[in-house]
């Protein structure tokens, strides 16, 4: 049972930190209002479905990381 926490635990991690990486950040708005308008209204709906999956899935695994961490400290 530790075995296979400790393995779910660590495959979580590597997920979550490949996802925050995945993710734009916050100021990534003021370059795309300098760069231009078209790039503003076709490929504003791609970027913020994509960035609302991508926050759902950190949302996922931050909550998986947080009940592993716990039951890997009740065992131990």
């Amino acid at each position: 049972m530790y075995g296979l926490l400790v393995t779910l635990l660590i495959i979580d991690v590597i997920l979550l930190i490949v996802l925050v990486l995945l993710q734009t950040g916050k100021s990534a708005g003021l370059s795309g209002a300098i760069s231009g308008g078209a790039e503003q209204l076709f490929g504003k709906q791609k970027a913020r479905g994509l960035d609302a999956v991508l926050h759902k899935a950190t949302i996922v695994t931050g909550v998986l990381f947080f009940v592993l961490t716990f039951l890997l400290g009740y065992i131990v």
